[in-house]
Order: C-alpha cells, then structure tokens, then sequence
C-alpha cells in the first residue's frame, strides 16, 4: 500500500472543503480527496444564494431572531450567533476568493427567501453555487501547497490506535487521527493519506430518499467513517425537505430555488386556490420544514400526486432575468413558468445532523474536524 504524507486532509470538494483547503495551505501541504471530478459537490446545485447581514435596514439581532424562529426552539444559539455574525466576513472572503455576486445599482442584489424578514440572500442569479464552486476551485487550482485527487473515495479513517496497538490505546490521549485510507476509483488500489489533521466535508444523505434535490455522492459515507471510528454522531433524524422540486419523471427533482418564492410566487392546489396561509402567517414564505409539512399534507388528504408552484404573477422580463436556469430548464420539460403553474413535490435536501463538533469544528476525537 502507497503512503503520502500531508499536514492537512479534506476529504469533500465542496464550499466547506476548498474554503479550509485554501486556510490551511497557508501554514503546509494539503491534500483534497474527492470521489468524484472536483467540481461535483452539493454546493455546486445550490441555486439561492447566502443569508448575511448586509443591508442598513438588517441586524444581527433580526437575522438571529428570524433563525431561531425558524428553528421552533431547537436552536443552539451560541452556534445561531456564532452563524450570523459571522456571515458577512465568509461573504467578503469568498469575494476574495473570485465569486463574483449579482450587482443592483453598485451594491449586491439581495434576494428574499422563507423564514427571513429582511432581503438578505447573496446570489448570483440562480446559479450561486455554481459560481462559487467555479472561484473556489481557480483558486485551488492556483495554491502550490494543495494537491487535488478526484476520483478518489475515502473508505476508512484511520487512528494512532489503528496503526500501533501495541503502543497506543483506543481512546486514550494519545489516540489521535492519523490519515485515511483511500481507494483510487480507477484502479482499486488503496492508498493511505497520512495527516494529523483531517476535516470531514462529505455533505449529507440525500440519495438514500426516493426524491432529493442532492447529487448521486450525498450517500452519508463521511458520517459512517466518523462513527466507526468513535466520533459522535447526534440528530440524525433532522433531515431538511425543500418544499419545491420539480415533478417530472425525467427531471431527477430539479429544485425550484425558494428565491422564486420570494418574488412572489405562491403554492396552490391544481384547483388554484393558495392554501399555505391556512398554514402559516408568512404563506408561501413559511420556513422550509412548515412548507413541506403543509404541501404533504395537501398531497395525502386530497390524494394529489403533486402542487402547483404559480410563478405567473413575477413579470416575465424579470423572472428570466432573475431566474434563468430554472427557466430554461423548466421549458426544456415542457413548462413555461412565466405563462403556467409549476408542478412541485418536497425533496430530501439538506442533512441538519451529523457528526457532533464544538463551536470550533472539533469532534470528540483529536485531529478530527467536521464541517
């Protein structure tokens, strides 16, 4: 078995996985293992933007309250505070790092988007992700301290108990991570990524749900390696459902970003009417988890197969303008959204559990981060 030794591992290509990988090259060599080509990740479908306090009429206190009423009590808030006021800061640094964000009259254009009650949503267009997995990944491309290995699949990770029994024991001050051991797709071969510092960044589960907005890689591997090794891992059962996927067989749940929402698009039943202020005060704008909740509900007690999200009210000009992937891909499967309602169904999106960190990123095992 081949060995290569770094001072940093991440195992994901994601926003979380580049941002540390672009940090941590400034202080040793780095190495970026993911299991499929570099720009395949999560955050490269994610289509809304970025919530940050950013406009004279927000506050860290209105983006703490909106959150922590959307968490219906269940919030952590040092970790809440910690989130927002910080936000502005990780906006400024992926700036730097080359994303470049949709301008409105030379300032950024912030979007709305459910449980928020001021404009505060980063975006470039509908494509946020897209260009932030672009800039993040020139920028990798740039650093001679980061090595980048596609194709490759973390299978196990690997402890100083692992690798010296004799010496070593499990769980005991001295059992800290030492690496991974990772199997290149192309030919089989495992390999062990040595590092004193591993980050997890592997994203959520999404593919083990018939409909997710998540790309074939969310299978949880990262969470399962975490937990063979002894890690905490807490809150499975948080799994968050964005309310408005497309409904079409050859679609594959393509996501209607809940920025259309925020223009003013409104759920209703096939009849027309709108139902979701029977739900909630905030209608269409609820947070995600009563949306989806509420459009379920609709689909079992009337035996729907799916809602209608009614873009029609948002002028035209401006939808295609503000939204044109999700235009075009919505003509492309036989809708028009500027002249007819959207079908739409929840899908598994977003994994709210995982492995249990401290507000710095640490696991319960030394050397291990999560993000």
């Amino acid at each position: 078995m081949s060995k290569r030794d770094f001072d940093f591992l991440v195992i994901g290509s994601g926003i979380a996985g580049l941002t540390f990988a672009l940090k941590t090259a400034r202080f040793g060599k780095v190495a970026v293992v993911t299991k499929k080509e570099l720009a395949e990740s999560n955050t490269n479908y994610a289509q809304g933007g970025i919530a940050a306090v950013l406009s004279g009429d927000d506050s860290f206190e209105f983006h703490f309250r909106d959150t922590v009423n959307a968490g219906a009590g269940l919030c952590d808030e040092r970790a809440v505070r910690l989130l927002v006021e910080n936000g502005p800061k990780a906006i400024r640094d992926l700036v730097e790092f080359g994303a470049r964000f949709s301008q409105k009259e030379n300032a950024l254009d912030l979007g709305m988007e459910g449980g928020h009650t001021r404009r505060r949503i980063v975006h470039t267009a509908d494509l946020t992700g897209a260009e932030i997995e672009r800039a993040l990944i020139e920028s990798v491309k740039m650093s001679p301290n980061i090595s980048v290995f596609e194709n490759h699949m973390a299978v196990n990770l690997v402890s100083k108990a692992k690798l010296d029994p004799g010496r070593v024991k499990p769980g005991s001050e001295d059992d800290i991570v030492a690496g991974a051991y990772v199997m290149d797709k192309a030919t089989g071969d495992i390999k062990f990524f040595a590092s004193k510092s591993v980050l997890l960044a592997t994203g959520g589960v999404g593919k083990v749900y018939l409909y997710t907005s998540n790309p074939d890689i969310a299978s949880g591997d990262g969470i399962a390696m975490a937990r063979r090794i002894g890690a905490t891992v807490a809150n499975m059962e948080f799994m968050q459902f964005h309310p408005t996927c497309l409904y079409h067989p050859l679609a594959k749940s393509f996501l209607i970003s809940e920025a259309v929402r925020g223009e003013g698009a409104e759920l209703k039943r096939p009849g027309g009417e709108a139902f979701m202020k029977e739900y909630h005060p905030m209608g269409s704008l609820a947070p995600r988890d009563i949306v989806a909740r509420a459009i379920d509900r609709e689909m079992k007690k009337w035996g729907y197969d799916f809602v209608y999200l009614d873009t029609t009210m948002i002028n035209p000009e401006v939808f295609r303008q503000r939204f044109p992937t999700i235009h075009a891909s919505c003509l492309k499967f036989g809708f028009d959204p500027t002249k007819e309602m959207i079908p739409v169904v929840p899908a598994a999106h977003y994994m709210c559990g995982g492995v249990k960190v401290d507000m710095a990123s640490r696991t319960n095992i030394r050397g291990l981060f999560a993000a």
